[in-house]
């Protein structure tokens, strides 16, 4: 099972891993426009929820819901069986009376018999977690997107730096990446022991 973001909501990408037996669920977003169409134009409020969970941390609380559509013709991307709708309605614990609502569609190649619900959701779910964890991590607290540097093997090895930082902190249980990069920044000694190079 591969799981993937709007980037692989390609037709190659699809073709590569049907050809090769594996099974896949992506996110569809403004990159497949036509499809995200396809996909927003299906009557989604005819169809009950087929998941529905409650979270609350991080000062929040996630009411989050998931619908699926058996696909047999309509859309026009290859090997979709089903199409899936996420809806994430938050609030902040702090302002009880505001919640936004984010929409999410994906598609996969796995048909009814093949997977419940419950597990779709847990698949994307677990996406999202990957995505939170290192990508968001990487994107925000690095602002990797504004580097400089962009020659020769340079991006790739700052990457790996990064990635190598952010799994030394949460090998030790560090959640918040932000505050233990400042916390280790005040004293040149402290990466040292956290790396056990004392």
């Amino acid at each position: 099972m591969i799981t993937a973001d709007a980037l692989h909501c390609q037709r190659e990408h699809v073709s590569y891993l049907t050809e090769r037996g594996a099974h896949w669920i992506l996110t569809v977003k403004g990159n497949q426009p036509h499809l995200h169409a396809q996909l927003t134009a299906l009557p989604w409020r005819a169809v009950p929820d087929a998941t529905r969970d409650t979270d609350r941390g991080h000062g929040r609380r996630e009411i989050r819901s998931c619908k699926i559509l058996t696909i047999s013709t309509g859309i026009d991307f290859p090997h979709t069986a089903q199409t899936i709708q996420i809806r994430r309605r938050r609030r902040r614990l702090d302002q009880p009376k505001r919640f936004t609502t984010k929409t999410i569609y994906a598609i996969t190649d796995l048909l009814v018999h093949q997977a419940k619900p419950a597990q779709l959701a847990t698949w994307i779910r677990g996406h999202w977690s990957i995505e939170n964890k290192v990508h968001w991590v990487r994107d925000v607290t690095y602002d990797e997107d504004r580097s400089q540097i962009r020659t020769g093997t340079e991006p790739e090895v700052m990457a790996a730096l990064r990635n190598a930082a952010i799994e030394a902190l949460r090998l030790t249980g560090i959640t918040n990446i932000a505050a233990a990069n400042r916390h280790h920044a005040r004293d040149s000694t402290r990466p040292l022991a956290l790396l056990g190079i004392t």
